[in-house]
C-alpha cells in the first residue's frame, strides 16, 4: 500500500512539472516579444532625444551674431552631439533667418531602419526619426 501511494504522488509531480514546462513554452515568445519591444522603444526614444539635443545645439551656433560660416560650424557641433550614438546617416536641414523672418531652424532626420535594433520587427521600418529646434537670430 505504501508503494502505491508513493508512485501516485510521484506521477502527480511529474504531470505538474510537464504542465509548467508547456505553459512556459507558450508564454515565453510573448515575454520575449515584450522584452525586445521595451528595449527597442527605449533605444528609439534615446535616439530621438539625442536628435532633439543635437538640433538644439546646432541652432544655438546658427543664431550667434558672430557666426561667419554657420553651416560648417552647425554641422560640426551636431556631429559632436551625435557622436555618442554612433549614427552617421542623419541629414541636416537648415532654414536661415531673413529680414522678414529672423528665426533659424535646424531639422535632423535619421531613417528608422538605421536605428532599429531588431530590424523592423515591430512594423516601423521605412519611417524616420526627426529632431528640430528653432531660435530667433541674435541682433535682429
Amino acid at each position: 500500500m505504501k508503494f502505491l501511494l508513493r508512485t501516485c504522488r510521484h506521477e502527480g509531480q511529474k504531470r505538474r512539472r510537464a504542465t509548467a514546462v508547456v505553459e512556459f513554452a507558450v508564454v515565453l515568445p510573448l515575454l520575449m516579444t515584450m522584452l525586445l519591444g521595451i528595449i527597442e522603444f527605449g533605444y528609439v526614444f534615446m535616439i530621438r532625444q539625442t536628435l532633439q539635443h543635437a538640433a538644439r545645439e546646432g541652432v544655438r551656433i546658427a543664431v550667434l551674431q558672430t557666426s561667419v560660416n554657420p553651416y560648417a560650424n552647425v554641422t560640426a557641433r551636431i556631429s559632436e552631439a551625435m557622436a555618442p550614438t554612433g549614427l552617421s546617416t542623419y541629414t541636416v536641414n537648415m532654414t536661415h533667418a531673413t529680414a522678414g523672418d529672423p528665426v533659424e531652424t535646424v531639422v535632423l532626420t535619421v531613417p528608422y531602419d538605421d536605428v532599429s535594433l531588431v530590424g523592423g520587427y515591430f512594423g516601423f521600418s521605412g519611417g524616420s526619426l526627426t529632431g528640430s529646434a528653432s531660435m530667433r537670430k541674435e541682433g535682429t
